[in-house]
């Protein structure tokens, strides 16, 4: 082809710099687009068939290489709702106006909208799993939506109660020189399960000492304040403790302090309940516990395995080691935020939070065939093969953007290349129009 084909060279050659051109325009554009992958361009030669003495070096093509696998900085950020993603997945979603398709994106900056959806900057909304409980209760992805209404009151059903008791209380009424002191007066343990209003119940407190007290709630979400005391009944073996908790503060009620149960130990360790053998891990049941007036019904005291000891301690008291319950009162929504394992959580007012959504990721066998669209967001090919689910929230980092994976001093380089090439290629366009001017010059 001689002079021809070399024009058509240098022409596929400025078509081809005119490729990698656009491509490093658009990489330098969307330097600070959150989770953007750079498109660079390769460069194929391309042979025309002839003998090995005679092949010339042909023409190029261009075509255009996705760096999707190729991580951008993660950067911190004060929105609870932005997220970034510390490995080669993607986060699935679908259009905001409701139309079909699935798409996949590293663009994390998911804020609520006015519908509580969690939507990007592009406008495609974040999907995953439901969750109930903390347990994931979907089977199938859908867009997550925040439900901003009042989380409903929980009842105390379970209090985990752990303490060591002391070997000798010493009590207001206690005095070490008279051997048993440190036992309930007989008139107060005559009266069994209840204890009034009064003297006696003043008495009571005064030979017993603190068990500590929480805060419980009832269906309705009323609070209900739970106090609790210890009185040693008896240094036989087993030495028994009764637990006793404040049924009224009012100073005419009927019952001031009502028995829980009894608590036999021997060398300090929990051995009997009420008589019989303690279960491993112990339990005790109170039955319609009634504070004040406000019932909260039967509750649990869980103790664990080894959480109720009676042990010597210097300072006469009881030593609570655990004591919480399973109840909360209603709460009113605040904010949502990310989990370290990639879950979509409520908080509210009540200082409780709820799981509400499992986020789901996609990863792909070859990611960078994937098909690119606009918003930083792809769809699958058949080069890239089908998505790979992950349920599990690895690699989500909350309150967190990926930024743009362009590199500006690279693009500069690639950019002075680029010109050098193409304005190469023009003068090979120059010089053979020279020699075609030359070449026709001949017949005249």
């Amino acid at each position: 082809m001689g002079i021809f084909g070399a024009l058509q060279s240098a022409v596929s050659g400025l078509k081809a710099q005119s490729h990698a051109m656009e491509n490093i325009s658009g990489n330098i554009a969307n330097s600070q687009t959150i989770g953007y992958k750079r498109i660079d361009t390769s460069f194929l030669d391309m042979i025309p068939d002839a003998p090995v003495k005679t092949q010339v070096a042909g023409a190029v093509s261009a075509f255009s290489r996705s760096m999707n696998t190729v991580r951008g900085d993660i950067q911190n950020s004060d929105t609870e709702t932005h997220m970034a993603l510390n490995n080669n997945g993607f986060f699935v979603t679908q259009k905001a106006d409701g139309s079909p398709g699935t798409f996949y994106t590293r663009r994390g900056d998911f804020e609520v909208d006015r519908n509580g959806f969690l939507v990007n900057g592009a406008g495609y909304r974040l999907t995953g799993l439901d969750m109930e409980n903390g347990v994931v209760s979907g089977s199938v992805a859908k867009p997550i939506q925040i439900e901003k209404s009042f989380l409903p009151a929980k009842a105390t059903t379970t209090i985990d109660y752990q303490l060591n008791l002391p070997k000798t209380p010493k009590t207001t009424a206690y005095n070490p020189a008279e051997l048993g002191s440190e036992l309930l007066s007989e008139d107060i343990q005559d009266l069994g399960g209840a204890i009034p209003a009064g003297a006696q119940a003043d008495a009571f407190v005064a030979q017993s000492i603190s068990g500590g007290g929480i805060t419980t709630y009832n269906s309705t979400g009323e609070p209900i304040n739970v106090q609790m005391r210890w009185a040693k009944t008896s240094n036989d073996s087993p030495e028994t403790w009764s637990l006793y908790y404040a049924a009224s503060s009012d100073p005419d009620a009927l019952v001031a302090w009502k028995k829980v149960n009894d608590y036999g130990y021997e060398g300090g360790v929990l051995t009997q309940i009420g008589g019989a053998a303690a279960p491993n891990p112990a339990t005790v049941t109170i039955e319609d516990l009634e504070v004040n007036g406000a019932l909260l019904g039967d509750v649990t005291l869980s103790h664990g395995s080894k959480g109720m000891t009676s042990f010597a301690d210097n300072s006469g008291m009881a030593t609570t080691t655990t004591l919480k319950q399973n109840g909360f009162g209603a709460g009113e929504f605040i904010s949502v935020g990310i989990s370290d394992d990639g879950q979509v959580v409520a908080s509210y007012t009540n200082g409780e939070t709820k799981a509400v959504a499992q986020i789901v990721t996609a990863t792909f066998s070859n990611a960078n065939a994937l098909k690119r669209g606009d918003g930083g967001a792809y769809t699958a090919t058949s080069e890239s093969g089908e998505p790979i689910m992950d349920q599990t929230g690895r690699g989500i980092v909350g309150s967190s953007t990926e930024a743009s994976n362009t590199d500006i001093s690279e693009e500069f380089t690639k950019l002075i290349v680029t010109q050098q090439a193409y304005s190469a290629n023009t003068k090979i366009v120059t010089a053979a129009d020279e020699m075609l001017k030359e070449a026709l010059s001949m017949i005249r």
